[in-house]
């Protein structure tokens, strides 16, 4: 079995991380370079800078706050937020991005994420997803979830698991699925959308929006099939260390880079 990886995530807001609580109610956390070489010495496996009202502001992500984060770790670092082009794309990894997230550009143009695998290679694209629960109950009867654009503040008519799986085809080496009923609530990943996703596609998935106990990382990589595991409120705010939750993933048997 592969080492499953433990990714802390920086939300950025104007050159600062937040963190906020299904979306809304941001609240100040600290400077994304001292936090990204706090988690690097921590022995995270990757680093998610997210600047998280680009898109919604339609302006460029903020390039400084990217080399000054990326000059402070060695790990891999992915990069999303206002990038609509695979020019957007390139300036990201000349500025020391390893891999390129992409969101509500991609929902807009499919075609994006074709576009950027094809000049950069499926394993620097990431397609991230935020996703809602529906009460729509068709005839199969499955669980389904919607996806939002724009962070989380624009509904769409397009089904996860139907996108997540075009997305692939397109080109995404992998998929970010963050839950908008989870993020910030600490109650736990959205275990069944997990599952959903991760069985559904061939590349690794990335479990995002709702860790709050060590048991909850456990349960994204066995109940939800996930392959990394990514986290905000409790690296931020001291509840845990990269450390810990490694500490008891090993106990139960997952394997992780010590």
């Amino acid at each position: 079995m592969l080492t499953k990886r433990i990714i802390p995530c920086l939300d950025v807001h104007h050159g600062r991380v937040t963190k906020c609580v299904q979306f809304i109610n941001r609240r100040d956390v600290g400077d994304p370079a001292e936090l990204s070489a706090y988690y690097n010495e921590q022995g995270a496996d990757e680093l998610v800078f997210y600047d998280i009202t680009a898109s919604h502001e339609e302006r460029d992500i903020m390039l400084d706050a990217v080399r000054r984060t990326a000059e402070q770790v060695f790990i891999p670092l992915t990069v999303g937020g206002g990038l609509r082009t695979v020019d957007d794309m390139h300036r990201m990894l000349r500025a020391g991005a390893d891999k390129v997230s992409i969101n509500s550009s991609a929902l807009s143009n499919p075609q994006l994420i074709a576009e950027g695998a094809d000049r950069f290679g499926s394993q620097c694209i990431v397609l991230s997803m935020d996703v809602k629960r529906t009460d729509d109950t068709p005839d199969d009867d499955r669980l389904r979830w919607k996806c939002y654009l724009r962070g989380g503040r624009v509904a769409t008519d397009v089904d996860a698991l139907e996108w997540a799986q075009r997305g692939v085809e397109l080109g995404a080496g992998e998929i970010v699925v963050n839950s908008i009923d989870g993020d910030g609530t600490l109650d736990g990943y959205d275990l069944p959308l997990l599952r959903t996703i991760s069985d559904a596609v061939e590349v690794p998935v990335v479990a995002s929006g709702g860790a709050g106990k060590l048991e909850h990382f456990s349960q994204a990589l066995y109940e939800g099939h996930a392959h990394a595991v990514l986290a905000a409120s409790v690296f931020h705010y001291g509840t845990f260390t990269i450390g810990q939750v490694k500490d008891h993933l090993a106990s139960k048997g997952v394997p992780v880079r010590q």
